[in-house]
């Protein structure tokens, strides 16, 4: 048996599971501690993964050579890439997941991972050293059961477990999520060595029987008719059978039935202290904040290829239970309705991520490492960057390599990270497009361009990976090439020009310059030019190459001038700022900006200048300090 490892990763939910697989990927001898070895990667919520955002990070984790796409893969029941009638920086791949085979995937490649080993308990104490700089050191772990664990680096990934506790109406019961017994004995710890913590809350909805539903009722909603998938890697294929999702209706009648439980509703009456996420609220909050609404959309979503289970998405609730199934009667297509379970808020125990380093290092206590809901953030997708950015970390910092931290122009795992470390947080943090500055940038289709060389250099792309990324870089450079290249005639184009209602050419082009109108398509000239055609059929050149193209000529104009703002503001990324500089002594600045610097202790300027309270100008005076 052995107890001495150079990581331990506590928590077997989606950021426990990729870190742990990227420090053994490295070659880290890894431990893995969990509560249930029955549910690595639980889909505790919503049986999806991606959409709008989440999606971008998925296809980036994956570039980097972690799992979560491949699993996706393998486990889609129908996928979707939403917002295709928007720009190409929208676009958002989202699979709906076999929840049981999802988690039942992560656990055979955990257990086949060398370097890896498994071990279910809970963890109740960190344990710790003084360095000889007087700095506290975590140097290990110790269970529930009384066993010591000894490791160089320590990665928390406790998701909802730590101080957990579940409401429906006014009952409440301790747990990490139903069925899950919550943790204790960790946040006392921490809040000893000098951490601030704080409560968060999520919910849930009810799972229900669907033999018991009338689908006829409801407005079917189908997957993408040719489907694309996550992961990068040539030999994952898209998913061939799927099952649909329907929409579904409240209306005055259910929400007047939800209104009635209000009286007894944990969140209403001031049980729950935690904060909720605004962008997930539950059904009641929706009645509170949108009175005026007589009806709201929900999404009736299956849980597995071959479950009567699902989940309606919406209805999140922590009522009383008799209220949830009176108010489900009244929806149409439910008057029958049998549920498994009913909905429920859950409150735990989470840090302000203000309190870490950009690789996630903590930043009051040495080698030990925070990823997932313990930073305040929500979603699987968040989760799972954060744990692979953590284990790289953890390994990198052992054997004296440099830090592996991503800019918010490199990826969407980079503005999560800074937004996180710079802003903190004031509820649950959710990923959105919005959020990043650069997103013409960071597409999902150009991940593996962007990421898949980083994660070559880290250790973490297989061979594999590699010569399916440069086969389609190859294919990528080439048949833009070609395109850029290859003249039109006005005669050989005139049918499809007028096809798309497109003013004919005058005069011969190349065929960059038709692709560049809106109505235009890559796959549309395809299909009308011959020369175009028979490139593509004798390179073998796949859909989404096509798509990477077209969006690369299309958006040129526009990704050459965020490229050159990125450009610009990453200068100032490479002026650093000493750890112990003391800002309270520039009086030019002023006190609220010396008060946020000196909490937040950014490593940059680009970093000081995106603190909330922290003003162009007092970045103007620090710039000037440091001789710039």
């Amino acid at each position: 048996m052995r107890f001495d490892y150079d990581v331990i990763v506590v928590g077997g939910g989606h950021a426990g599971c990729e870190a742990a697989e990227a420090a053994a990927n490295l070659g880290a001898a890894t431990l893995l501690i969990s509560m249930d070895m029955t549910k690595y990667a639980a889909m505790s919520c919503n049986p999806a993964v991606g959409g709008v955002a989440k999606g971008q990070i998925v296809r980036e984790i994956d570039a980097l050579g972690g799992q979560m796409g491949i699993i996706t893969d393998r486990s889609t029941i129908q996928f979707r890439m939403l917002n295709r009638s928007k720009g190409a920086a929208m676009w958002s791949p989202r699979a709906q997941c076999d929840k049981a085979r999802f988690s039942a995937l992560w656990r055979e490649k955990l257990e086949n991972t060398p370097n890896l080993r498994l071990w279910q308990d809970s963890v109740n104490h960190i344990l710790t050293t003084i360095n000889e700089q007087g700095r506290v050191v975590a140097c290990g772990v110790r269970t529930q059961m009384g066993v010591e664990f000894r490791a160089g680096a320590v990665i928390l990934t406790t998701g909802t477990f730590l101080g957990g506790l579940m409401h429906i109406g006014r009952n409440n019961a301790e747990g990490g999520r139903a069925g899950d017994s919550a943790s204790h004995g960790l946040t006392e710890q921490l809040v000893e060595l000098g951490f601030e913590a704080g409560r968060m809350k999520t919910g849930t909805p009810v799972r229900i029987d669907g033999r018991s539903l009338d689908m006829t009722k409801f407005e079917r909603q189908d997957g993408d008719a040719d489907p694309s998938k996550f992961s990068f890697l040539r030999s994952i294929k898209p998913v061939e059978e799927q099952r649909p999702c329907y929409l579904v209706y409240t209306s005055t009648d259910v929400h007047d039935t939800l209104r009635e439980g209000f009286d007894d509703s944990p969140l209403f009456q001031g049980l729950i202290k935690g904060i909720g996420p605004r962008y997930c609220p539950s059904i009641e909050d929706k009645l509170r904040t949108f009175a005026d609404k007589d009806f709201h959309q929900l999404f009736l979503e299956p849980e597995g290829a071959t479950t009567n289970e699902y989940y309606l998405n919406g209805f999140s609730s922590s009522l009383p239970w008799q209220v949830q199934c009176r108010a489900l009667e009244k929806i149409e297509g439910f008057e029958r309705v049998e549920i498994y379970r009913p909905g429920y808020a859950i409150e735990y125990d989470y840090f302000p991520p203000t309190q870490l380093h950009h690789t996630l290092e903590t930043k009051q206590v040495e080698n030990l490492y925070f990823a997932g809901q313990i930073n305040g953030t929500t979603g699987y997708e968040e989760a799972a960057a954060q744990g692979l950015v953590a284990g790289v970390n953890a390994v990198r910092k052992q054997r004296g390599e440099g830090t592996f931290v991503l800019g918010r122009d490199e990826a969407y795992i980079g503005v999560l990270i800074d937004d996180l470390v710079t802003k903190g947080v004031d509820e649950p943090y959710r990923m959105f497009t919005s959020r990043a500055e650069y997103r013409i940038l960071l597409r999902q289709d150009n991940a593996d361009l962007r990421l898949t060389p980083i994660g070559r250099k880290l250790g973490l792309v297989s061979d594999e990976r590699w010569a399916d990324f440069e086969q389609k870089k190859s294919l990528v450079e080439s048949l833009k090439n070609f395109v850029q290249k290859q003249g039109v005639t006005p005669s050989e184009i005139l049918s499809y020009l007028e096809s798309v209602k497109s003013t004919p050419l005058s005069q011969k082009r190349k065929l960059s310059d038709l692709l560049i109108r809106n109505e235009i398509s890559l796959f549309g000239l395809i299909d009308n030019f011959e020369p175009l055609k028979k490139f593509i059929a004798d390179h073998q050149i796949d859909r989404e190459v096509i798509e990477q193209v077209e969006v690369e000529i299309k958006y040129s104009g526009y990704i050459e001038r965020e490229r050159a703002a990125a450009d610009k503001i990453r200068r100032l990324e490479e002026i650093q700022i000493p750890a112990t500089f003391d800002y309270m002594s520039l009086t030019s600045i002023t006190i609220e900006a010396r008060q946020k610097l000196t909490r937040i202790r950014p490593a940059t300027i680009g970093q000081a200048s995106r603190i909330p309270g922290v003003s162009p100008a007092d970045i103007n005076v620090l710039l000037i300090y440091f001789g710039r």
